[in-house]
């Protein structure tokens, strides 16, 4: 067919020349092995008393020929700032494969790994208190770009390193990782003499669930018509001083929002360049959130087991501000600023009847 038409419903001009395909996405038949994974621990228990047990466990994880893909239609890297003001992809010098545009390829070659040590004391202290403590110290890596980890690779930054270049901190780690939970029952007027007393003021529970733990990592990118270069990926900036988190102490004064770390550590790399920034270097916001409830129950017949139970919870009981999200690109205009924080303290006030 001479001058076929390009427009939907037939009608439009001629396609102009030369026709250039489309993006292919495939996978490497000579490096595509079976994924596996190497899970492994260690532990010893140790009794304390009739009522207390200390757990100690080392716990490790190896994956092995992990997925990730990348583009390998890759023109000279000394043409990327050509790319990145306009010039035709398909005509680029050096690229393998003239005339066709980003050839994505699946290949399973990349590795990730896990170490933990996790630590778990159960106790009855008393008639009173039960507690329980649980403390991990851990490290997570693998070369995964998309967001906050446990999924897919993805695409690599940086097409001409491949997933080398994106070896860092999981989007899941936490350093450290504290947990306590208890139900501590107050002593105090539980045997008085006075049923009134006793009934009323005595016989109240208090229990709580602690959470402590490091912030997850922030990887930084540079945003804008450097963010891929031309070439898909994901662009860091470079690392040009160190980095001093304020920790929310100071604030951008155009938007109020407070700020998490200095900004003027990070630059543009050179047109076409990518910058020297690890994968995830930068550590967000850690936790402290208590949520505790103090309950009672009120008996109207023991026999017949009725009776009412009062309870007052709270969720962040402090009411600590504990920020959550941060903007981690460099081209946006509030980049560094806490973007989004946890929910403030919030009371309830709950009853039931059993009978």
């Amino acid at each position: 067919m001479d001058n076929p038409s390009t427009a939907v419903g037939g009608t439009g001009g001629a396609i102009t020349l030369p026709i250039n395909p489309a993006s292919i996405t495939g996978l490497a038949v000579n490096n595509y092995q079976l994924p596996v994974s190497y899970q492994y621990s260690v532990g010893v228990q140790r009794q304390f008393g009739a009522k207390s047990v200390l757990s100690v466990a080392y716990v490790g994880n190896q994956g092995r020929h992990q997925s990730d893909q990348r583009n390998t239609n890759l023109p000279s890297e000394s043409y990327l700032p050509n790319l990145i003001g306009g010039a035709k992809y398909q005509t680029a010098p050096g690229l393998p494969y003239s005339g066709f545009n980003n050839i994505l390829l699946y290949e399973n070659e990349a590795n990730t790994h896990y170490n933990g040590l996790q630590v778990d004391f159960n106790s009855q202290i008393g008639r009173d208190l039960n507690l329980r403590a649980l403390y991990t110290l851990s490290r997570a890596w693998d070369p995964n770009t998309s967001g906050a980890g446990g999924s897919d690779l993805q695409n690599v930054s940086d097409p001409y390193a491949g997933w080398k270049h994106d070896v860092g901190p999981s989007g899941f780690d936490r350093t450290h990782i504290l947990g306590i939970n208890f139900i501590y029952d107050i002593p105090l007027l539980r045997h008085n003499d006075n049923k009134l007393v006793k009934g009323v003021l005595g016989g109240w529970q208090i229990s709580g669930i602690i959470t402590v733990e490091s912030g997850l990592p922030i990887n930084i990118t540079t945003g804008g018509s450097q963010g891929g270069n031309g070439v898909g990926g994901s662009n860091r900036p470079d690392s040009t001083g160190s980095v001093s988190y304020i920790h929310g102490s100071s604030s951008d004064p155009t938007s109020g929002n407070p700020i998490w770390y200095n900004t003027s550590a990070f630059t543009l790399p050179a047109l076409g360049a990518w910058g020297t920034l690890g994968h995830n270097a930068l550590r967000g916001p850690g936790r402290d959130n208590w949520n505790m409830s103090l309950f009672k129950s009120f008996t109207f017949n023991e026999a017949r087991g009725s009776r009412l139970e009062l309870r007052l919870e709270t969720f962040n009981t402090w009411n600590h501000t504990q920020f959550n999200g941060i903007d981690n690109t460099l081209a946006d205009s509030r980049f560094g600023q806490v973007t989004s924080a946890f929910d403030p303290r919030i009371l309830q006030l709950g009853g039931k009847i059993y009978f």
